[in-house]
């Protein structure tokens, strides 16, 4: 066999950033299970009974509430 210097960067430099973004994707389309507080919150603010800037502040100190909001904006 034989490789190049260059075919063996590429390949080192490209496989781990496929594998990092298909586990995201997975991570993405499964998002952990949220507390009841949380689901809560989640439920008010796709209510429309909180609004944006409070909901980045939330979404800023729990990333995964964006994950849940957009879980379910995908399903409808």
């Amino acid at each position: 066999m034989h490789f190049t210097v260059s075919t063996l960067t590429r390949n080192l430099l490209h496989s781990p950033r496929n594998l990092f973004h298909s586990l995201t994707l997975d991570h993405e389309r499964a998002p952990r299970t949220l507390s009841p507080e949380q689901s809560l919150l989640l439920e008010c603010y796709l209510a429309g009974q909180i609004p944006e800037s409070a909901w980045s502040d939330y979404v800023f100190e729990t990333p995964e509430l964006a994950r849940h909001v957009n879980a379910r904006r995908g399903q409808h």
